[in-house]
Formats: C-alpha cells, structure tokens, sequence
C-alpha cells in the first residue's frame, strides 16, 4: 500500500507518524466499534488530531480499512507460509506439529479478528479490492498445501491437490470465524483443535499419524 497523503505528496516523518497513528486507531476501534458506526470524527478525535488532518492522509473509514487490511495480508501470508514450511506430516512428531499449524493459525485470525470481520464482510458484499486482499492473504498457504498434497504422492486420494488444498483452508477459515460458536457448544478447545489437525493431517497426506 502506499504512503502517500490524498494528494499525492510524501509525508514527511511526522506526517507518516500522524498516518500510523490514523490506522492503528482504526485498528483498536474496530475492537470495539460495529464497523458501520466507525466515524472519521472518532478516530481523529482518538488519535488526537482533526477530522481535516484523517481526510490529508484517506479518503473515508473505507480507504483506512483497505491500508490495514493490505498491511495484515502481507504480514499474514507470511507468517502462515513459514507456519506451513515448518510442519512436519509424517512421523511420530507429524501429529503434534499439525496441531501446531493449526494453532497457529487460529492465533493468527484471532488476533485480528475486528479486521477480519469487516473483511468478510465487504467480500460477502462484493467489494472487489477487500476480497482481492482476503485472496491474497491465503494464496501462498493455500498453494503450499497443494503443493504438499501433490508431493505426498496423492496418497489422500485426491483427484485435484489443489481442489483438497482449497477445502482444508476452507476448513481452518471456517472454524476460526465460528470458535465463538464451539465455545458456546461446551467444545473444549484441544478437542476442537485436535479434531481439525486429524482432518487436515487426512486430506493433505491420506494418513493421521496420533
């Protein structure tokens, strides 16, 4: 994402310093602020500059969100990537080191869960740059699993590596949005973490190792 102010300009230090300071009051509030009631006027005021200070440097609460959400795409692609790269899937230690993967991966939505559900949903609204960033957020994983199903030798039995891929992610995006909804269902958390490991373990390699 770029840096520049509105008009084009390069901000100096302190204006990139104001700028910072501009999303991560964004950030915070959508902690605690339904997405449709984000004001410029609150986050300016939160960030203790004025409303004509936010307009140098975005347009609306929307262009913030899309800088933030571009940031943690990037940040999250590679932290999923190395994730994946350092699990193990065969072998006495393949079934702790999915889990691992799987925990990490639930620590990484949790921990940005406010961007995440605006994200959701704008993409569930069709706004083609939001979905394009959520895409990109899980192409890398998404091919790294593929690429681990295909060099398993399809043992899954999968017809399409990436086809398998694309579920498995869809899974792990899937119970990270609902894990409100598990524990509301008396879940305990390691049954529910080691229940998607053992599927995930299945349709990357066609075995679970316990």
């Amino acid at each position: 994402m770029s840096a520049r102010a509105v008009d084009g300009r390069v901000p100096g230090r302190r204006g990139l310093a104001t700028r910072r300071r501009l999303l991560e009051c964004t950030r915070t509030m959508l902690g605690s602020t339904s997405y449709r009631d984000l004001k410029v006027v609150d986050i300016a005021r939160e960030a203790g500059t004025s409303p004509a200070t936010f307009y140098q440097y975005f347009t609306d609460v929307d262009a913030a969100i899309a800088e933030l959400a571009g940031e943690m795409a990037t940040e999250g692609a590679t932290r999923l990537s190395e994730l994946l790269a350092n699990t193990t899937w065969a072998g006495e230690e393949a079934g702790d080191s999915v889990r691992g993967l799987v925990i990490g991966f639930l620590q990484f939505w949790e921990a940005n869960r406010p961007l995440m559900s605006v994200i959701d949903l704008l993409a569930a609204e069709g706004e083609g740059q939001v979905r394009a960033t959520r895409a990109d957020l899980l192409a890398t994983f998404s091919t790294g699993l593929a690429d681990r199903v295909r060099s398993d030798g399809n043992r899954s039995g999968a017809t399409s590596p990436w086809a398998m891929a694309s579920v498995a992610v869809t899974m792990l995006v899937n119970v990270a949005i609902q894990r409100e909804m598990f524990e509301a269902s008396k879940i305990p958390a390691d049954d529910l973490i080691d229940s998607v490991a053992r599927l995930l373990q299945a349709a990357v390699t066609g075995t679970v190792d316990a």
